[in-house]
Order: C-alpha cells, then sequence, then structure tokens
C-alpha cells in the first residue's frame, strides 16, 4: 500500500487532471487507470464563468482523493495565497505546491520552495513538493515540514524520461522512510517502470496520458508499467555485470570423445 499523511492507497499511480481532449476522456482514463488520487488546478475549478464547479463535481463522482496544487505560481505570497484557496474550494489540506522559478525549463524555485513549504506546513497544510533532484533541498523541505517528496525526472512535459538516475538512486537511498513520488518528464511506460524499480513510491502522469491518441489505453499502459516496476523492486533485480554468466551448470556435463 502506499501511505501518504497517514492515508493508505491501493493505487501507485497518481493522474493529472489537465489537457484532456473531454470530460469523458478524463473520466475514462481515471477509471482505467484504477488511480485513487488526481490531482485539480484551483486554476481550473475557478475559471469558465462556473464550468469549473461542473469539472468538480464529475472528479468528485469519480470516487477519487483530490490533490488540489499551485501551478502557475511563481512567488512565496501567490503559492500561499492559491494554497489556502485551494483548502476552502476543494475542502483538504493536502496541496500539490509548486512555485516555478524558470519559464522555459518549469524548474522549481528551491529557495521561495522550501519557504513556501515551512509557512504552509505551520498553517496545517499536508504538503507535497514539486522539487527537484537535489539532496539538500530534499533535507530543508523535510525540515520545513513536509512528509513527502516530488522530484522531477526531466521538466514538465518533456517526455524525456529520468535524466539523472544516479540522483535519483541517491534521493532513494538517503530517504528509505520517506514517501518518493516522481513528477513531471515521464512520457512512456517503461520510464514509469524505471523509477519504479529504483525503488520509488509512485508515479504522478498528465500529459503523457492526456496528450495520447488514446488517453485510456496509455493510462491502463501506465498502471501496468508501475506495478511491474514495483513488483521487480521487490522481488530483487540482478545488477548489471561486465561479463557473461551461464545460466547452465557446466559442472557434471557429459563429455563426448
Amino acid at each position: 500500500m502506499l501511505s501518504l499523511y497517514g492515508t493508505d492507497f491501493a493505487s501507485r499511480l497518481l493522474l493529472g487532471t489537465a489537457r484532456y481532449p473531454s470530460p469523458a476522456a478524463l473520466a475514462k482514463a481515471v477509471r482505467i487507470s484504477r488511480t485513487n488520487i488526481v490531482t485539480v488546478s484551483l486554476r481550473r475549478e475557478t475559471a469558465g464563468g462556473g464550468s469549473g464547479g461542473a469539472f468538480f463535481e464529475m472528479i468528485q463522482e469519480l470516487g477519487v482523493s483530490v490533490l488540489p496544487n499551485t501551478a502557475g505560481c511563481h512567488s512565496v505570497s501567490e503559492a500561499v495565497l492559491t494554497a489556502k484557496m485551494a483548502r476552502e474550494v476543494f475542502r483538504t489540506d493536502w496541496i500539490k505546491l509548486e512555485v516555478i522559478g524558470h519559464h522555459d525549463t518549469l524548474q522549481p524555485d528551491v529557495f521561495a520552495l522550501v519557504e513556501t513549504a515551512r509557512i504552509l506546513s505551520g498553517e496545517g497544510f499536508q504538503v507535497f513538493p514539486y522539487t527537484t533532484d537535489d539532496l539538500v533541498v530534499a533535507e530543508k523541505l523535510l525540515e520545513a515540514g513536509c512528509r513527502v517528496l516530488m522530484p522531477w525526472c526531466a521538466p514538465i512535459g518533456s517526455a524525456m524520461g529520468p535524466a539523472n538516475q544516479h540522483a535519483l538512486r541517491a534521493l532513494r537511498a538517503h530517504f528509505p522512510d520517506i514517501p518518493l513520488i516522481v513528477d513531471a518528464g515521464i512520457g512512456r511506460p517503461s520510464h514509469a517502470a524505471v523509477v519504479m524499480e529504483l525503488g520509488f513510491d509512485a508515479v504522478l502522469l498528465n500529459t503523457a496520458v492526456a496528450a495520447a491518441a488514446d488517453p485510456a489505453a496509455m493510462a491502463n499502459a501506465f498502471a501496468l508499467a508501475i506495478e511491474a516496476g514495483r513488483q521487480a523492486f521487490r522481488a530483487g533485480m540482478l545488477e548489471p555485470r561486465d561479463m557473461a554468466v551461464p545460466s547452465t551448470p557446466v559442472i557434471g556435463k557429459g563429455v563426448f570423445q
């Protein structure tokens, strides 16, 4: 089970809700993925002259937990205000904290991120910080009150897959008891399997599913890949070797003259 802030979940796939071709396509993807958690933007909820309310009603009907995010925020004050508004709208203390520092890569402003996390944790929020793969930043976020970390594996929407497996391995090794959710940059089910094989606890996806020709089929593919990666990690995988090792014993083999 995936345990986040004291709540257990069966699925290790978290699904974003933006950029789907239609609400029906989103609902189908959520159902077939068997996810228990979806991320929702406050901007989506409050945009469109009331259509956001209908969108939230649809999400509620799907019976999943909602993780609001502060997508689009670029400062501490903006992120804090957005988080407080999201708590009122979605009626949850959960918040996926994004404080963007670079417009091209959408890389987090880690200094503002830590400051915002400390403020929100002090006000009772349960913070899911979107961060880099930096160990020092991760430690600062934990000191600020976070109990979950969400490192990227590549820039948001890039579909590059794990760009620095060494850094991801280091995070897993340094924080064995902290839930680690890879967020951003995954484009293929094989990418998700790789990070789960590294021992990560879950994967958050959006663009790779929403932009697929068949979002529901892609959501199912990711769900299967994440489960396969998790099972492989728990089973114990062979480490790469620099020489061949025969799989058939040579002792006792027949000798022909």
